[in-house]
């Protein structure tokens, strides 16, 4: 006999038994603090064993402390079936040629509530069955190339990925879209941007930052905006798209160089920085945002140079930082440093001869900023004159982490230290500006009294 309460040991199950239910039933709870009505989910078998956890009818789930429960009433059951829908995915001659590479990111998934686990739909009958607008866009093809959460994303995976990049391009495909986990996929977006130049059709990375068994799930809508995105839009750059604004009305297009998760959870977690997007994109329509991108071409010819240097680090300076962490990563045999600096770009006097040493030793060290917005500007006061003077080399206004990537790029090819602050300083796709727009630095603060006013004006 299966066990009626999967997940549940301690106060949860003798809860249940208690009041004689089981998971799947739909039940009204009353505890000392108010009342629900949902149906009871199995837990993960590495929850805790204090809470019943409930699928209200919104969607949500809600974790009920068992011991504040005073009675629970059984009106039916309804067990659900968490297998993906899986159809077959029509194709169509007239359509663009899709290749979706995975890489362990969850697009369109559902949650199986008895390990906890994320189901993902990958196949495209899957993709089809979760999404089924996604046949109106393209026909697609689908390869999952590793299954790894985007935080163990590395060399290893960027060179495989530039690579299979180039072979799809070589094989005729119409554009391709990179599923991945958010946490990370601006600094692979980066690393393509610079393994991958000059291709011929659209490389957009997109992911998802709720699952699909939630109603605000953003998965449907970023994977046909990116879909679409590949198939019809006429940026061929690597880029990521998106959700936009709070509402579910367009998703953004984000040059891989200028994009950043800016909010753990928030849907609208990635900005582009110290720029303006592409493009926004929705089911109907693609509207550019600036005309300055690299076009679609008819031809096969792409650049692809899979190089990195792993030893390369980001040091986030901070007040009263000491020498000796300067001297450890250079002990430790490390080629490359990306300061991210105080304001203009610059970091305390204690630290002037431990960088001095890094550079006689013959590391290369550039000097971006920890506000993001706006560029390193070593000229203006007497400390970035003297860190120059040290060997330290601006970066303008590259992010922290694509000033990491680029310069483990450009280790990867040569430790000529005149050939690489070349390749550092020469744009390969705006990953440094000439200047930034008047509306590339936008922050609202809540409470203030006009972005109050601005806020009540727009679609919520």
């Amino acid at each position: 006999m299966s066990d009626p309460t999967p997940g549940y040991r301690g106060i949860g199950k003798s809860t249940l038994d208690r009041f004689d239910v089981s998971v799947w039933s739909e039940v009204e709870v009353k505890t000392g603090n108010g009342g629900f009505k949902g149906i009871i989910l199995p837990r993960s078998e590495t929850a805790d064993d204090r809470h019943i956890v409930l699928k209200l009818s919104t969607g949500y789930n809600v974790g009920v402390a068992a011991d504040s429960i005073t009675g629970i009433t059984a009106h039916g059951r309804r067990e659900a079936n968490y297998k993906i829908p899986e159809k077959e995915f029509p194709f169509d001659a007239g359509k663009s040629n899709i290749t979706l590479f995975g890489t362990g990111g969850t697009i369109a998934s559902r949650l199986d509530y008895r390990t906890g686990a994320v189901i993902p739909a990958f196949s495209p009958g899957e993709l089809y069955g979760s999404v089924p607008e996604l046949a109106d866009i393209c026909n697609l093809t689908t390869e999952k190339l590793f299954g790894v959460f985007s935080e163990n994303m590395g060399p290893e995976q960027y060179i495989r990925l530039a690579q299979r990049i180039g072979e799809t391009i070589a094989e005729g495909v119409d554009g391709i879209v990179i599923g991945h986990g958010t946490d990370t996929m601006h600094h692979t977006a980066a690393i393509l941007s610079f393994m991958v130049q000059d291709s011929p059709v659209p490389i957009v990375m997109v992911g998802s930052q709720r699952s699909s068994d939630r109603p605000s799930s953003d998965a449907a809508i970023n994977l046909i905006a990116a879909v679409k995105a590949a198939a019809q839009s006429d940026i061929a750059e690597v880029s990521v798209c998106m959700f936009g604004p709070t509402s579910d009305q367009y998703c953004l297009l984000h040059r891989g160089t200028r994009v950043r998760k800016m909010h753990s959870s928030y849907r609208s977690t990635f900005r582009t920085i110290g720029d303006v997007p592409l493009a926004t994109i929705n089911p109907e329509k693609i509207d550019y945002l600036r005309d300055d991108y690299k076009r679609r071409r008819d031809d096969r010819n792409v650049k692809i140079n899979p190089a990195f240097e792993e030893k390369v680090t980001i040091l986030y300076y901070y007040p009263n930082m000491t020498p000796d962490i300067v001297d450890a990563i250079v002990d430790k045999g490390y080629r490359g440093i990306v300061i991210a600096g105080t304001g203009l770009g610059h970091v305390n006097k204690p630290l002037y001869p431990a960088l001095d040493r890094a550079a006689a030793k013959g590391v290369h060290i550039y000097m971006t900023v920890q506000t993001l917005w706006g560029y390193v500007q070593m000229y203006v006061y007497e400390t970035g004159r003297e860190i120059m003077g040290l060997g330290v080399v601006p970066a303008a206004n590259m992010l922290p982490e694509v000033a990491f990537m680029k310069l483990s790029w450009a280790l990867g090819q040569t430790d000529d230290r005149d050939e690489v602050r070349r390749i550092m300083l020469t744009p390969v796709v705006d990953e440094t500006t000439e200047r930034e727009p008047y509306n590339g630095y936008l922050i609202f603060q809540g409470e203030i009294p006009e972005v109050q006013a601005f806020l009540r004006t727009i679609k919520r």
